[in-house]
């Protein structure tokens, strides 16, 4: 097996607001260990099999980290820089979107917590997907998924690619 990907982790100035945002928009369980500093956000379930029925790998887990120290490290003072990057590409993570929510909901509910909505309503014919985007307050870039299925539907006012 090649090396896995266990975590990934974004950079907040502020970890207990970005793990309630989270928790807020895409209903996150925001577990923080400890808070203020790391805040790991455990999005529940598992990976399915192709049946639907889960297995037993569970979904990958998102840490909030403070920008100001970064942990783990050997230095327990942290280095330097201490702040989020401003300008330039930063990482984005995709989100597959559950049956029982709807992109809509969650760009309006990741609205009300101060996020910008990139995007809305595009297929990406590559992958089968419908996806839309916002940027959290901290500038990290979500991608919205919801899968095609066999001969998609794909709605008259999305883009394509």
């Amino acid at each position: 097996m090649a090396n896995s990907l266990i975590f990934v982790d974004f950079p907040a100035e502020d970890p207990v607001a970005a793990g309630k945002f989270y928790a807020e928009v895409l209903g996150w369980e925001d577990d923080p260990r400890p808070a203020g500093e790391f805040h790991r956000m455990v999005p529940g379930g598992f990976f399915q099999n192709k049946d639907g029925s889960d297995s037993q790998i569970g979904n990958l887990h998102l840490g909030i980290a403070n920008a100001a120290n970064m942990r783990p490290h050997p230095d327990p003072a942290g280095v330097e820089p201490r702040i989020v990057a401003a300008d330039g590409r930063k990482p984005r993570i995709w989100v597959l979107v559950d049956d029982n929510d709807t992109p809509e909901a969650i760009l309006e509910r990741a609205e009300k917590h101060g996020a910008q909505v990139l995007w809305r309503n595009h297929y990406w014919k590559e992958f089968n997907g419908l996806n839309h985007a916002f940027r959290d307050p901290w500038g990290n870039e979500i991608i919205l998924w919801v899968k095609g299925g066999e001969n998609p539907e794909i709605p008259e006012n999305y883009t394509r690619e």
